[in-house]
């Protein structure tokens, strides 16, 4: 997104608008689950960033680059009071984590899902031991891949901070999914083994953004309502 975007957004322009939604709309969706660990949820908190962004639009900058950050910073404060309490975050996060591992094991091709699925459980367990602050920290820099600097910008708060806070964070993560996938040792079994990085992404689903668009929510290219 360049500064004519940047102007476009500014002045309200609609087609612009729909631009932006093909642009970043799976980036506001996953963003929002691993925020929310619900999908339902997650949906609603991209639709509302969406029409955040279209009552904040006087309040972009006509210079600069990029208006993900602008759109990461609305829906992190969107999922905010989605789940003003850990607790209901930790009860959204063991139900996803239930969901995600209800796999029948009738089939041979099953196996691997069911690993990648108790991986992702482990990793939403682990999430909702966070507090909120460091899951936040955790998702802008990890998943979304942004320096300190910029996430220091979408949370307004200073760029130690972030580190600070992206170090326990992660070293809490790590623990607790290690622990939630690997359990303590069975002496009758032998050692327990410290499997991959279970990080990984929500499997896609029916309804979930896919590439640019999604079948839940039509494209913005219809027009702003």
């Amino acid at each position: 997104m360049n500064t004519d975007m940047r102007t476009r957004v500014r002045a309200g322009d609609s087609s612009a608008f729909a631009e932006l939604f093909d642009s970043y709309a799976r980036t506001v969706y996953n963003h929002a689950f691993r925020l929310t660990a619900n999908w339902a949820t997650a949906e609603d908190v991209m639709g509302a960033t969406f029409m955040e962004a279209w009552r904040l639009r006087a309040k972009v900058d006509p210079e600069g680059g990029s208006l993900r950050l602008w759109l990461l910073g609305i829906a992190t404060n969107v999922a905010r009071n989605q789940t003003r309490s850990n607790r209901r975050y930790r009860a959204a996060a063991v139900a996803a984590a239930r969901a995600e591992t209800a796999v029948p094991d009738h089939a041979e091709e099953v196996a691997g899902r069911l690993d990648d699925r108790r991986r992702l459980a482990a990793a939403l367990t682990a999430l909702a031991a966070l507090r909120r602050p460091e899951r936040e920290v955790l998702t802008l820099c990890l998943w979304e891949g942004l320096e300190y600097t910029a996430a220091a910008e979408v949370l307004g708060i200073p760029v130690g901070t972030v580190r600070s806070r992206l170090s326990r964070a992660r070293a809490k993560l790590r623990k607790l999914a290690d622990d939630e996938l690997t359990g303590p040792a069975n002496p009758a079994n032998g050692p327990a083994t410290r499997p991959a990085n279970g990080n990984r992404e929500p499997a896609r689903r029916p309804g979930q953004v896919r590439g640019d668009r999604n079948t839940a929510i039509r494209s913005a290219q219809e027009g702003i309502r």
